[in-house]
């Protein structure tokens, strides 16, 4: 899998990079910025394509742009916890598709991409619907072996109890790692497609 970086370290990168770097090498790295700047708006809502934005600069950042607008948009393909990152990641892979003018393997792997997500957010919500009716099901009878509330009137929301909590942990790593490594292989394809 690859290695993340810290902040810290990709800032020492770039500042190794532009004590020893030309002016060329310079804007490139600022058009490549502009290019990340850019997708953050398309995501946002605030920009509406980015090939009409892109087909407005200059042919000489035009590639550097779009390189900063992939690895953004690349960067934004992952595990949703919620819809509004579910969208977000869908009009990720929207503008991949558009940043590759509609080129039918890169749609395909996105297709994919957004099955696999699909996929992840059905099987983690029948999941964790499960453990809930299993934690709920082991209170009642603990409650029940203590003379307790145990019956049918049972209201307590079985999220909250440490068992839920400390199981649906284990299963949310081991589900992340196995949807993560497949979605991972799928964005290395992208960015060979994409030459990125």
């Amino acid at each position: 899998m690859a290695e993340i970086k810290s902040t810290m370290d990709l800032v020492m990168e770039r500042a190794a990079r532009i004590g020893k770097a030309s002016s060329e090498d310079l804007q490139r790295d600022e058009s490549k910025k502009k290019g990340m700047q850019l997708t953050a708006e398309y995501l946002d809502g605030t920009l509406a394509t980015l090939m009409d934005t892109l087909d407005s600069m200059k042919e000489e950042t035009r590639s550097a742009v779009r390189t900063g607008m992939a690895e953004s948009l690349l960067r934004n393909i992952f595990l949703p916890r919620d819809d509004i990152q579910q969208q977000r990641t869908e009009k990720a892979a929207q503008g991949i598709i558009e940043l590759a003018a509609g080129a039918g393997d890169i749609a395909t792997i996105c297709r994919e991409l957004l099955q696999i997500i699909s996929g992840y957010l059905q099987h983690r919500d029948e999941l964790r619907g499960q453990l809930e009716e299993q934690v709920k099901l082991q209170y009642q009878q603990v409650l029940a072996k203590q003379g307790g509330q145990g019956g049918q009137d049972f209201k307590m929301d079985p999220t909250l109890l440490p068992m839920f909590r400390e199981e649906w942990g284990k299963i949310e790593v081991e589900l992340n790692s196995r949807y993560s490594e497949a979605l991972e292989q799928h964005k290395i394809n992208l960015k060979q497609r994409l030459g990125v």
